[in-house]
């Protein structure tokens, strides 16, 4: 038996809804921005009172156990980047593409990662504590730290850019292509989202297919696909194409660009 979303969403809402300390679920990534397709795995996130995290997560695993074995699991060792507890399973009675990651979140924690111009308008399967209630982007707050992430990104990329060039002139392909890639193509990725989608410009390569122009993504995959022959050229016209992006970039111009749901700067 092959395991669908919709049998494993259903037991675990059927379980979890009625305990007092669960206040909310919700699905999170594709589904919050209406891309569920084949391929999409299953993001949960789930808000609890502070001290059932543990518990709720062992609730949450033996209930997936009940449904099939587990082939594969990862829980993020504490203190986790985003302060909020977080596994990935995968049943071995499903897709092979239908990972399920679930983060448990405090009902204290400030950040439930529910703003919707980055987060999207997440599909809530329950809230009893409206803590879907959440403030939108703000255009003030964007603008502030836009201004303080440009030059640090104009410093960086200008100070390792030699790092690709020095090991061009080596010829150490490998370390080449790898500098080229995260010091190159990664500041342009950013520097692009920051001028055709704001609001992700910190989420690099992912989304880009849906959210950059298809003359952008085309020009990025002929930088992205290289090889010894070619990577002194595209790195020379990554280069460029950094520094025409670059001078557009205004953090105040930015903020205009928000969506229009985003909460305006105070005067």
């Amino acid at each position: 038996m092959t395991l669908t979303r919709e049998t494993i969403l259903k037991t675990l809402v059927d379980d979890l809804q009625p305990r007092p300390e669960v206040l909310a679920m919700w699905e999170a990534g594709a589904a919050a921005f209406g891309r569920v397709d084949a391929w999409s795995d299953i993001d949960l996130q789930l808000v609890v009172e502070d001290d059932q995290v543990e518990a709720i997560l062992a609730r949450l695993e033996a209930l997936l156990r009940q449904l099939s074995p587990i082939r594969i699991q990862y829980t993020l060792p504490q203190p986790t980047w985003h302060g909020h507890a977080q596994t990935f399973i995968l049943l071995a009675d499903t897709s092979p593409f239908l990972m399920l990651d679930l983060c448990v979140i405090k009902h204290s924690s400030p950040d439930k990662f529910l703003t919707p111009e980055i987060h999207g308008q997440a599909k809530f399967l329950f809230d009893k504590a409206g803590i879907s209630n959440v403030p939108h982007l703000d255009r003030g707050q964007f603008q502030e730290e836009t201004a303080r992430r440009l030059p640090t990104l104009r410093l960086m990329f200008d100070l390792f850019q030699i790092l690709t060039l020095k090991e061009i002139h080596r010829q150490n392909w490998l370390e080449a292509l790898a500098f080229y890639q995260g010091y190159t193509l990664r500041p342009l990725v950013e520097a692009l989202s920051y001028l055709y989608r704001p609001a992700h410009h910190h989420f690099h390569t992912r989304y880009v297919y849906y959210e950059l122009p298809p003359q952008v993504i085309a020009r990025l995959e002929s930088l992205y696909f290289v090889d010894k022959t070619t990577l002194a050229e595209r790195h020379k016209e990554a280069v460029a194409w950094f520094n025409e992006v670059f001078a557009q970039l205004d953090p105040q111009a930015l903020a205009a660009r928000l969506p229009k749901s985003a909460v305006p700067p105070q005067e």
